[in-house]
């Protein structure tokens, strides 16, 4: 008799393994870190200046000092810079990073709701997952945390649902909730036809969350008791409203609302943002833009430009900025979105700013990402060079208070198929 042994557990185990050690997992103690000769860009302040030929002590997780001529830790990794930047870890946008595993299968996007009704209560940061394949990827790009933002779909509503900052060291989801709003023609489909139904649908609801008893027993109502729940927390405070707009007379409409019921807004795309900048300036209302953005590609975007994030800065907006699309693999394109900013008129110093301390503050991580602080849990990039360069690299990266590998999946599989090539060649 043939006795059938299958390998298949045992593979399944070696695959975790390689898994665990090659893409990402850290040791149970995190060692001392000694960076030596860097070129700090603490980010303590927006225009912060960089520290040249400055030290960055790393112990038990958290910045332990920064300075000169710092001694380093018995057995602590000494790694020499040579005057190369170092800044915080980068933002990886609003996107669907842990929430779509592959694009082309339905089964493994989470980020959208169809249940025909408004819900502001759904939550997507319920359906995070930590190890999803991407993370070891953008982090070998210097991208350190993102915002999970839920996205609006055919049988869905305006009201996208409810997003909040992530890091990308495995960690759970941030406390803060931010609330996604979706207006303008792209969600005419949701609202009958109309943008103007958007602000009818949206101040209906806030009716039914602010004075639930105006609606009449037999009114048709938007919301569930959870969501008008929700959506009072909200205008009480609970976070910001992320408007997706880009046509200025829309933006105007977002001013308006954002002051009529004294909430907290941003506006998310903005495309033609620079032509209100100064009505944004005056209602303090942050803008997150995308650099690359510069055609006309609706009736909503007849004035993109690639100067966009410039003259919203030089007019006292708040800039971040943030890839439009929220596909995964996009997470990893922000910094070079980031150099054609700053290629086109937005200072160096607010262009890095809009990659790592503004979007930090704007959804409330800033205690955690986005800044190089004595105390801080560790959170930086040594760079080989400008890391708004897209042909600069990662040579280090840190975060959660802990060394990441450089190595994912898709290094694995250069290296393997590099190997084999190799292989080949020599027959």
């Amino acid at each position: 008799m043939i006795r059938r042994i299958s390998l298949l557990p045992a593979l399944v185990a070696s695959s975790v393994l390689v898994a665990s050690s090659a893409f990402g997992a850290t040791p149970a103690a995190a060692p001392s870190i000694l960076v030596r000769g860097a070129t700090v860009y603490t980010l303590s302040s927006v225009d912060a200046a960089p520290l040249g030929d400055t030290d960055v002590l790393v112990t038990d997780g958290r910045i332990a000092a920064i300075g000169r001529k710092l001694a380093a830790p018995s057995g602590a990794r000494v790694i020499e810079a040579r005057g190369k930047p170092l800044t915080p870890g980068l933002f990886g946008g609003l996107g669907h990073v842990g929430l779509e595993e592959i694009g082309l299968e339905p089964s493994t996007g989470d980020y959208a709701q169809r249940l025909n009704q408004m819900r502001p209560e759904f939550d997507v940061t319920l359906a995070y997952n930590p190890e999803t394949m991407s993370l070891p990827v953008h982090r070998n790009n210097g991208v350190t945390f993102a915002v999970l933002a839920p996205s609006t779909a055919s049988g869905g509503s305006i009201v996208a649902g409810l997003g909040a900052a992530v890091g990308f060291d495995g960690s759970p989801p941030a406390a803060g909730r931010a609330m996604f709003v979706d207006l303008g023609a792209s969600a005419n489909s949701l609202s009958g036809g109309s943008r103007a139904a958007q602000f009818m649908l949206l101040k209906q609801a806030v009716t039914e969350a602010r004075a639930p008893n105006l609606v009449m027993v037999h009114d048709e109502r938007l919301l569930t008791p959870a969501g008008r729940q929700t959506l009072l927390d909200f205008l009480k405070g609970a976070g910001p409203f992320v408007f997706d707009v880009d046509r200025a007379a829309d933006i105007r409409q977002v001013v308006a609302f954002a002051q009529r019921e004294n909430v907290r807004a941003i506006v998310r795309g903005g495309q033609e943002a620079w032509r209100v900048a100064a009505e944004l300036a005056t209602a303090r209302i942050p803008v997150i833009v995308d650099p690359l953005q510069n055609l006309p590609e609706s009736l909503d975007a007849i004035g993109a430009t690639l100067e966009n994030a410039a003259r919203l800065q030089a007019a006292g907006v708040t800039v971040a900025l943030s890839m439009r699309s929220p596909d995964v693999y996009d997470a990893g394109k922000l910094r070079q979105a980031a150099g054609n900013a700053v290629a086109h008129g937005l200072p160096w110093a607010a262009g890095l700013a809009a990659i790592t301390r503004t979007p930090a503050e704007l959804f409330g991580v800033a205690d955690r990402y986005g800044s190089i602080e004595k105390g801080r849990v560790a959170d930086f990039v040594l760079w080989s060079g400008d890391p708004l360069d897209v042909t600069s690299l990662p040579e280090l990266v840190v975060t959660g208070g802990r060394e990441q590998s450089l190595r994912s999946r898709h290094t694995a599989l250069r290296d393997r198929y590099y190997e084999r090539l190799q292989r080949n060649a020599a027959r």
